[in-house]
């Protein structure tokens, strides 16, 4: 049984297919705050972010019709700003390490890392490569798995799983460093 919030969507949803602008803003308004969160992680600049979360929306209201409730709109509208941030990271043409670039060493001590302050692992994450951001951001705050990483990114399983081990490992080290204090 459906909920009267989805129910509510759904009616959005509709009112947005149909093109009124009244529904899109009230729709806009519902997840403009998360997409650009989700954007952020991966491209690290508000404006940049800003950006990328206003093309996802344009994409998003000229493509409404193929949206056929299969999912929740939200997990459709996130797919659509991870692939607009990914084709921003992309036209930025962001070196891409392989997979003979990991080696054993590049194991992460979870318990080491257990008792750092979220704020400086946050602000050690901002200063990661934007390609080493971007799969940290995919794999540890959005969910997705390194198959689906693969695929988002354009790039192999491999690859996703040898930038995965190297970006953990940098964020060690400029945790460890602090590197972000002046």
């Amino acid at each position: 049984m459906e909920s009267k919030l989805e129910y509510q969507h759904r009616d959005l949803i509709e009112a947005c297919k149909l093109g009124k602008r009244t529904a899109q803003f009230e729709l806009y308004n519902l997840y403009v705050d998360a997409m650009y969160q989700t954007s952020y992680r991966m491209v690290g600049n508000t404006a940049d972010a800003e950006d990328v979360v206003q093309d996802a929306f344009v994409k998003a209201f000229t493509k409404l019709e193929s949206f056929q409730y299969k999912s929740t709109f939200g997990a459709w509208l996130k797919r659509i700003v991870i692939n607009q941030s990914v084709n921003f990271l992309k036209a930025k043409k962001l070196p891409v390490c392989t997979n003979d670039d990991i080696t054993d060493e590049n194991t992460f001590d979870v318990e080491a890392s257990v008792e750092i302050d979220i704020i400086k692992i946050k602000k050690a994450i901002k200063l990661l490569s934007d390609g080493y951001r971007r799969i940290l951001s995919l794999y540890l705050l959005e969910g997705y798995d390194h198959s689906e990483i693969s695929q988002i990114a354009g790039i192999s399983v491999s690859t996703s799983k040898s930038q995965f081990h190297r970006a953990k490992k940098k964020l060690v080290d400029i945790i460890k460093k602090e590197e972000w204090k002046s």
